[in-house]
């Protein structure tokens, strides 16, 4: 191989091995404008796409320990690398496909893992890597919350009860002072027996 052709290869290789993935794309009808354009989205991701020859690119990939997906390196190939998270960089080149219809995703290495195209995709749709933390980090916490909640709750119900027995012992004075109170109810008077209006002589009587 010629040196420039090899100092192409080994800065190539040296950058696969920064970068924690690479997007492999359709170089095909990109236009040198859209192109600027694309680079100008992946910026602020810390990513940078270019465009380099299935060959150099299959060597590069080799000298990194990446698979070798020599099938899939044909027509116009221009790769996208970075040195942050890959969910933004794959939502940003999804997009820019989808609006201009170029450079359509051939295949993507993650950590040296093969992922399909579907794969990247679902990378795409999910949020930034800070807030799948802080989502992560709710997940932790919620569960020490409930086993603070409950190791706490023994104490709580035994300072209830602790509570309620004394309002309790509270009352019964109260009830007794009630029952000593009351006045003592009336002895049943013997109803008088009616007198006879009419002057008869009640039955079973003998008249005086």
């Amino acid at each position: 191989m010629r040196p420039e052709k090899a100092s192409i290869v080994s800065d190539l290789s040296e950058k696969l091995n920064r970068s924690p993935f690479l997007l492999v794309t359709d170089y095909k009808q990109m236009k040198v404008d859209q192109f600027g354009e694309l680079r100008n989205r992946l910026a602020p991701a810390g990513a940078e796409v270019r465009v380099v020859k299935n060959s150099f690119l299959k060597r590069a990939m080799a000298n990194s320990g990446m698979p070798d997906v020599g099938d899939k390196l044909t027509g116009q190939t221009a790769i996208v690398m970075g040195d942050k998270d890959v969910a933004p960089v794959a939502k940003i080149l999804k997009l820019f496909a989808a609006e201009f219809k170029i450079a359509a995703l051939k295949i993507g290495v993650i950590d040296k893992a093969v992922m399909s195209t579907a794969d990247v995709e679902a990378l795409a749709e999910l949020p930034a890597r800070e807030i799948l933390l802080a989502q992560l980090l709710g997940l932790f916490q919620a569960p020490a919350t409930r086993l603070v909640r409950i190791l706490n709750e023994p104490a709580a119900a035994f300072a209830r009860l602790l509570k309620a027995k004394g309002d309790k012992g509270d009352a019964a004075p109260a009830v007794e002072a009630k029952k000593e109170e009351a006045p003592a109810a009336p002895a049943a008077e013997a109803a008088p027996i009616a007198e006879s209006t009419t002057g008869e002589t009640p039955a079973g009587e003998t008249p005086a």
